[in-house]
């Protein structure tokens, strides 16, 4: 049994993996750390070619794509590790990159998961969007990071160099215990990609565990190398696996509200879609909405038991003001501001 199994799931990733697995393997040589790519049934020469150049690499070939939810359930079920890493093809890492989080993970039993500082690899002094420095969210569900508020991303200037107990660790770089991923039930397979690991660490933080992010720990994430930015299937995904989180978590005192708000906000998101000309993105929040409605009564027996285990129904992280109000109406757009 290794102590850490960093697993990547790659998916025609052959151009990635030639690009970030020198790094992985120069700067993760402990002989207590097992590296593993986990295929999701790739069609390109991804397995022929770690196995070719990297032989002391071990491949997972799953038998067809599960998505990044799934894909992890299954490939974790053949992995035997203290500690999971699950690390995006996308992700350069760097020198002593696991020191930080394992000595923390070590440290504290009560701690569940962790996450280093994700700069951006396209503009390597500025944090990457997704993650950045520990993210948060808003009693609405609406996510940010330190170092990134919706579309506002800092520069890295050592602001937020202290490690902090935030409420969801990035999925990107995403250091967890393996009794934990296992005891909560992993990542929600019916998410399939996108707000996966909010949901999963929305469920720890819940039954009492801490996350917490060491910016000691840097590495560079691409972002974006599945699905751009303005890619409708994105803005379904986000809006869908959005709603089924919140449902799955939020206490039954706040239900009717979040849900009536959130139903009058996500049209408004539908509405300036259609403003700048992206119709498919309009539709897609249409069709998660609709979805949504459709998945909610499968999810009705989830929630209780979500509900059921929680002990700590509003848990450190989850800010309790409004992320659009603080940052469009008072023009706070830097986590540094946020009171």
């Amino acid at each position: 049994m290794y102590k850490v199994a960093v697993v990547i799931l790659n998916w025609n990733g052959l151009k990635l993996l030639k690009a970030y697995l020198p790094a992985l393997v120069a700067h993760s040589t402990d002989p207590t750390v097992e590296l593993i790519v986990a295929d999701n049934a790739s069609t390109d020469a991804s397995v022929a070619y770690i196995k070719t150049h990297y032989p002391q690499i071990r491949v997972i070939e799953l038998a067809r794509n599960y998505g990044f939810a799934e894909g992890y359930n299954q490939a974790l079920k053949q992995v035997d590790a203290t500690y999971y890493v699950l690390l995006n093809s996308d992700v350069e890492v760097t020198p002593h990159w696991l020191d930080a989080p394992l000595k923390a993970l070590d440290s504290d039993p009560m701690l569940a998961a962790v996450q280093p500082k994700i700069l951006a690899a396209r503009c390597r002094t500025h944090f990457e969007y997704a993650g950045a420095c520990g993210g948060f969210m808003d009693r609405f569900g609406y996510p940010f990071c330190r170092g990134r508020m919706l579309d506002t991303v800092e520069e890295d200037r050592g602001q937020y160099d202290t490690p902090l107990e935030i409420f969801w660790a990035t999925g990107a770089c995403l250091l967890i215990r393996q009794s934990l991923y296992h005891a909560v039930g992993g990542l929600d397979a019916q998410f399939f990609a996108h707000q996966e690991e909010i949901d999963l660490c929305w469920r720890l933080k819940s039954r009492g565990y801490k996350i917490i992010c060491t910016p000691q720990s840097v590495v560079y994430h691409v972002g974006g190398a599945t699905l751009s930015v303005e890619s409708p299937q994105k803005t379904y995904l986000n809006f869908r696996n959005n709603l089924l989180m919140l449902y799955k978590n939020l206490p039954t005192e706040e239900l009717s509200f979040v849900f009536g708000l959130r139903f009058v906000l996500d049209y408004v998101a539908a509405t300036k879609f259609l403003c700048c000309g992206h119709l498919q993105n309009a539709y897609a929040v249409y069709r998660a909405r609709r979805d949504f409605k459709r998945m909610k009564v499968a999810y009705k027996q989830i929630r209780e038991a979500n509900l059921l285990h929680t002990v700590e129904p509003s848990p450190k992280g989850l800010y309790r003001g409004s992320l659009l109000k603080t940052y469009y109406l008072k023009g706070i757009k830097t986590f540094d501001l946020l009171r």
